[in-house]
């Protein structure tokens, strides 16, 4: 989450909204929102009532919740997903913004 805030402009550049979903209560998550100063919006979701509506794993023998990356359009469709298999199994930028940039042609 921490390249997602260095690099927040490269997303706005591009008309996209970063919302980060996370695993913890409005107490925790306000908490951390607020220490690391995050220039995007964010939503608790303790339930998993989120992750669960789009796919992302809870594995517990993994550390918990595993990452996933979404990119949606304006219309509510999913252009993107990927769904992590472990906590290092993260998209690379360049690839979520160069589907920010296909999107952005077609408009």
């Amino acid at each position: 989450m921490a390249q997602l805030r260095l690099n927040y402009q490269e997303f706005t550049d591009r008309n996209a909204e970063i919302i980060a979903i996370g695993p913890e209560d409005q107490k925790g998550f306000s908490a951390f929102w607020n220490k690391e100063n995050m220039p995007f919006p964010g939503i608790p979701d303790p339930k998993h009532q989120i992750a669960d509506l789009y796919g992302q794993e809870v594995k517990m023998f993994k550390l918990g919740r595993m990452p996933a990356m979404l990119v949606i359009d304006k219309k509510g469709f999913i252009r993107y997903k990927h769904l992590g298999e472990s906590m290092s199994d993260i998209p690379k930028e360049s690839e979520v913004l160069s589907v920010l940039d296909t999107i952005d042609k077609e408009q």
